[in-house]
C-alpha cells in the first residue's frame, strides 16, 4: 500500500513541478516495496526460489500454483467481502452526516454525504473488479495444472464494457447515475465525453467485456 501511494505522491509532485521529491517519493516507495517483499518472504519461505535451474518443472508448477492460490484469495475477499464492507460503512457515514445536518452543520455535512456517496459508489464499482481478476487467476491456475491454456471467451458478454486501464466493468443495468447515465442506458448510447468513475479516461478507452476461459491447449 505504501508503495503504490508514494507513487501516486510521486506523480503529483512531478505534474508541480518538483522533480527532486517525485524521485525521492519513487526511491521511498522502491524501499516499501523491498520491505514487503522481505516481509512476504519471511511468511511465505515456500515461495523463496533460490536456484530456480536445480527445481523439476513440478516444483515449480507447486510454488505457481501457490502464487496464484494466494491471488484467488486475496482478490475474493476483496470483492465478497473487503469492498461490500467499505461500501456499507460508507453508507452508514453519509446517513450519520444526514443527521448532523439537523445539528446545525449543514454546509459540512453535504459535503461529507457527497464524499461518502462517491466512496460507497466507487466500493461498489470495485467488487466486480476484484472477481475479473480472481476469475482470471482461476483460469490461470486451471492452464497451469494442465488443463489448457488461459484465454478468454470469443464472444463478449451482452452489454457489459470493460475498461482496458483499470477494469472498471460498465454494465447498463446500473449505468451511471452520479454522471449523468441513467439505469438502463447501453453502452452504446453513453456521450463520447463520459470518463470512467474510477481512473478517469474517456468512453473510448472501453472495450466490449469477454469472461476469462480455459482454451484447449
Amino acid at each position: 500500500m505504501a508503495n503504490r501511494k508514494y507513487l501516486f505522491f510521486a506523480d503529483v509532485a512531478k505534474q508541480l513541478g518538483h522533480n527532486d521529491l517525485a524521485k525521492l517519493f519513487r526511491e521511498t516507495a522502491a524501499q516499501e516495496t523491498e520491505h514487503a517483499f522481505a516481509h512476504f518472504r519471511l511468511l511465505h519461505p515456500e515461495l523463496v526460489v533460490g536456484d530456480a535451474a536445480k527445481l523439476s518443472d513440478d516444483q515449480k508448477n507447486a510454488i505457481l500454483k501457490q502464487c496464484l492460490d494466494l491471488a484467488i484469495e486475496g482478490e475474493t475477499y476483496e470483492y465478497t467481502t473487503m469492498y461490500p464492507e467499505f461500501a456499507a460503512k460508507a453508507r452508514t457515514d453519509r446517513d450519520q452526516g444526514a443527521e448532523a445536518e439537523f445539528q446545525g452543520q449543514v454546509d459540512e455535512s453535504k459535503e461529507h454525504a457527497g464524499l461518502f456517496h462517491t466512496a460507497a459508489k466507487n466500493f461498489g464499482l470495485l467488487s466486480p473488479i476484484e472477481q475479473h481478476h480472481a476469475e482470471r487467476y482461476g483460469v490461470a491456475l486451471k492452464a497451469l495444472e494442465g488443463g489448457g491454456k488461459a484465454g478468454v471467451a470469443d464472444e463478449p458478454v451482452s452489454g457489459l464494457w470493460i475498461c482496458k486501464v483499470c477494469s472498471m466493468i460498465y454494465d447498463p443495468k446500473e449505468g451511471d447515475p452520479d454522471s449523468g447515465i441513467a439505469p438502463g442506458t447501453p453502452f452504446e448510447g453513453i456521450p463520447d465525453d463520459w470518463s470512467c468513475p474510477i481512473c478517469g479516461v474517456r468512453k473510448a478507452s472501453f472495450m466490449p467485456y469477454k469472461e476469462a476461459e480455459l482454451k484447449t491447449a
